[in-house]
Order: structure tokens, then C-alpha cells, then sequence
């Protein structure tokens, strides 16, 4: 009864287009109180609670610092060495494309940020070099999935905090995924490319070139590094690294690149204040929306429903990946990971897969639903940016949607792509 309630009137307020936040409030609300189970202040309580964690004071800090790294200069001189290394190739600024996209993940940790900061800069130039503005636009999208799959990575900080997992055993585990990802896409991008004509139109590059490119760039190109070999190393946690990252971020675009003037500083934090207001909300109204899901016990019925009714782990891992998949297409990403996260663990745990394997699992599921209608919010910003009308672009994604989905069913089947690195740094 109260979990009808619950998801009957979230899925009603959806199909009005009410923002998911209020959404998920409203539902959560008026089944706690048709439930009777919970005093009038739990709600005002849960939220406070909810939010009030260190590990996500990660996530302003890291909405920040990839702004400021974005207006301050750094993915054009990251756009810059993959041009040195990769122009000379047919299909080269397709390899530019998602290389850049990859390094700016490692900074901004957030695929919407991704897709805007380097779709801005490369797609013109991809257009003028004859690339289809569909295919270049959803290129540019798909590889901005990198940005929660390449740690450091928001979404793995909210599955960290709801499934009681080492932060930076999830953002060791997203790197040989991402990679994959990465690679995957380039080699689809560089067969189209063929197909299209594409020719090369860089030059051949000298050592001396190729050392100034790198030398110009050599800031941008550090901040990955210290960011995630400061975690790695031990000097500060993810947390702090963020923190780190606004500071680097801010020496680096004023003092040093001089790019970023005081008025983008300005916008850089309004903007921020926004975006990390919204993620926050959400974190609010979808832990409350978790909190009467275990109030009411849904998680373990389905956990052990579904282990009744499918006892081949092989099969349920499938079916967990279809369900996130479709869920992916109309929820967002954060909403989902707190929502979903206490009700499908349980069913993972008791088929004796690792959490943070299924966190990677998940996290990717959801960032094929950012390039998937209808929600796909990288396809909408990839659209916005390259002038690409909506209609036309979605016809262009299906090949790289199964590009990340062959992926995704190696990650689910294959723990080792995803374990390897945190077992090795665990020892």
C-alpha cells in the first residue's frame, strides 16, 4: 500500500514535469504520513542528516574547481597537445575529442561540465574539418560520460556515502573502466571517420613542437595528477583533494594562465552555488524517498524475491543491468544512485558480488542514461553546444550507446577490470 503510494505519486509528479527534487519530497512525504510511522519532524530531520556528511563536501568543491579550470583556460591548452599528438591522423580530432574529454573528467569529475567546456571549444573546429555535427555533437556527449566514470567523479562520492564504501576505493576502481570506455569510443569514432572520408589536417609534428605543446600545457596537464595522486598517496583524502583542486584551480587560471578575471571568478561561483545547490536538494529528497523504502522494507523483499525467482547470477546481473539501463533513461543520475542503491545492493550482496564492482556497474548503467532520451542530459547540453537540432542528434547515438553497453557487460561479468587496482593498492 505505502510503497504504491510512494511510487505511484512519484511517477505522477514526474509525468507533470515536476522538478525531480520536489518530486521525490512530495512522494516521500505524503506516504510517511499515510503511513502514520514517523513523527512530523523526521522530515526536516532526514534532511539535515542526509546532506550533513564529509565525504560530500566533495562535491562543491569539485563543481567549483571544474569551473574554474574550465573558464580559466585549461581545456584549450589541453585541446592544444592533442592536437600536437593526434592531428596528423585520419580521424585525429576524433582522438582529440575524447582524450580531452577524458583529462577534463579527471578534473571537473562531472559529465554535464565535461560536455559543455570542451563541446564549446572542439566542435567548431571538428565542423570546419568536415566531421558531421550529429556524429562530432554525440562523440563529444558519450565521451562526456567519462566525467562521472573517471575518478574523481561526484556520482561515485553519493554511491560511496549511501552504500558504505571507501571513496577512493570507487575512483581506483572507475579508472581501467573509463579507459575502456575511452578506448572503445575512439575506435568506433575512428571506423566512422574512414566511412565519412576524414581526412588528416595537422602536420607532421616535431619533437620540439610536440615538447611546446606539452610545456604550455604542462598546469593543466598536472592537476589530475595531483589530485588523484594526493589521494592515492595518502597526503589528503578526496575531500581535501577537492578543496585542493579550487585552490590549484584559482593559482593556476588568475596568477599564472591569467585567464580568468574576477567577474568569471564571480560567475564560476554562482554557478556553482547553483548546480551544488540542485545536487544537494536532491540528495535531501532522495534519501528520504530510501529511508521509507527501508521504513516499509522493499529492499529486502526484493532482494530475496528476486533471488527466488532467478537463482542464476548470471541472469540476475543481466536484469539489474536492463533495469538500471531504463531507469538511467528518465532519473537522474544522483537521484538513482540514492534511490536504488539500498534497494538493489541487497540483491547484489546476496550473489556475492563486491560493492564497489557494483557500484562501477551501476555508475556506468546511469551514465548511458546521460546520452539516452528522454532525460540524457549530456545529449541536450551536447545539442545546445554544437547548434545541432535534438531530432538529428538522437538518430546518431545508437552506435555509440552499444559501444558502452559491450563495455558495460565485460565490467559486470569481468570483476577483475574493476577490482584489480583497489586490491592492489590495498595490499
Amino acid at each position: 500500500m505505502i510503497a504504491a503510494i510512494l511510487f505511484g505519486l512519484f511517477c505522477v509528479l514526474l509525468l507533470m514535469s515536476v522538478p525531480i527534487a520536489v518530486a521525490l519530497g512530495s512522494a516521500s512525504a505524503i506516504a510517511l504520513f499515510v503511513a502514520g510511522k514517523v513523527s512530523n519532524t523526521y522530515i526536516p530531520q532526514a534532511l539535515v542528516t542526509s546532506i550533513d556528511s564529509f565525504p560530500l563536501m566533495a562535491v562543491p568543491f569539485f563543481i567549483l574547481a571544474g569551473d574554474i579550470m574550465a573558464r580559466g583556460g585549461l581545456s584549450e591548452r589541453l585541446l592544444k597537445v592533442g592536437g600536437v599528438l593526434f592531428g596528423r591522423f585520419r580521424g585525429g580530432m576524433a582522438i582529440i575529442a575524447v582524450v580531452t574529454c577524458m583529462f577534463f573528467a579527471a578534473i571537473s569529475g562531472s559529465g554535464p561540465a565535461t560536455v559543455a567546456a570542451v563541446g564549446s571549444i572542439l566542435l567548431p573546429v571538428m565542423a570546419r574539418e568536415g566531421y558531421r555535427p550529429a556524429f562530432s555533437t554525440g562523440l563529444v556527449a558519450s565521451s562526456g560520460c567519462l566525467g562521472v566514470i573517471i575518478p574523481p567523479s561526484v556520482p561515485m562520492i553519493i554511491y560511496a556515502a549511501s552504500a558504505n564504501v571507501s571513496v577512493s576505493g570507487m575512483f581506483l576502481a572507475g579508472i581501467v573502466p573509463g579507459l575502456l570506455i575511452a578506448f572503445g569510443l575512439i575506435a568506433y569514432a575512428l571506423w566512422q571517420a574512414r566511412r565519412d572520408g576524414i581526412r588528416a589536417t595537422g602536420e607532421d609534428q616535431t619533437a620540439r613542437d610536440v615538447f611546446a605543446a606539452i610545456w604550455e600545457a604542462k598546469w593543466a596537464l598536472l592537476a589530475p595528477g595531483i589530485i588523484l595522486g594526493g589521494i592515492y598517496g595518502g597526503i589528503f583524502t578526496p575531500t581535501e583533494a577537492a578543496a585542493v583542486g579550487v585552490i590549484y584551480g584559482l593559482v593556476v587560471s588568475m596568477l599564472i594562465y591569467r585567464e580568468l578575471s574576477f567577474a568569471d571568478l564571480y560567475r564560476s561561483i554562482a554557478q556553482s552555488a547553483l548546480t551544488t545547490g540542485t545536487v544537494m536538494v536532491i540528495v535531501g529528497t532522495a534519501t528520504i524517498f530510501g529511508r521509507v523504502l527501508t521504513i516499509e522494507r522493499i529492499p529486502v523483499i526484493l532482494a530475496e524475491s528476486m533471488t527466488t525467482i532467478v537463482e542464476n547470477p548470471i541472469v540476475l546481473l543481466l536484469l539489474i543491468n536492463l533495469l538500471l539501463l531504463v531507469v538511467g533513461t528518465f532519473l537522474e543520475t544522483l537521484a538513482a544512485i540514492i534511490i536504488l542503491t539500498p534497494i538493489l545492493l541487497p540483491v547484489a550482496l546476496a550473489i556475492g558480488v563486491d560493492p564497489t564492482h557494483f557500484g562501477i556497474v551501476m555508475i556506468v548503467n546511469l551514465a548511458i542514461g546521460m546520452i539516452t532520451p528522454p532525460l540524457g542530459l549530456n545529449l541536450f547540453i551536447g545539442a545546445r553546444v554544437g547548434k545541432v537540432p535534438i531530432e538529428k542528434l538522437i538518430p546518431a547515438m545508437p552506435p555509440f550507446v552499444l559501444t558502452m553497453v559491450l563495455i558495460l557487460l565485460a565490467l559486470t561479468y569481468i570483476p577483475a577490470l574493476s577490482l584489480a587496482l583497489p586490491s592492489w593498492a590495498s595490499n
